[in-house]
């Protein structure tokens, strides 16, 4: 019974250690997701802003639900 419990606690402690891994894989995925669509905001901006409007077509700009 004894080494059923150590080998539980043994399976817990790296369960543990694979969520706070799996966590900090999260957070750092979501901060470059963050910057990446910020550069997309930026880059859509510029180039809006390289092409008079005369020139654009509806077919250019983005549909609603983006």
């Amino acid at each position: 019974m004894e080494d059923r419990l150590t080998e539980l606690e043994i399976k817990l402690g790296y369960a543990e250690d694979l969520l706070e891994e799996l966590n900090r894989t999260v957070f750092r995925q979501q901060k470059q997701m963050e910057q990446l669509q910020q550069e997309i905001r930026a880059l859509r901006s510029q180039l809006e802003s390289s092409i008079p409007a005369e020139q654009r077509s509806p077919a250019d700009e983005v549909p609603p639900h983006y």
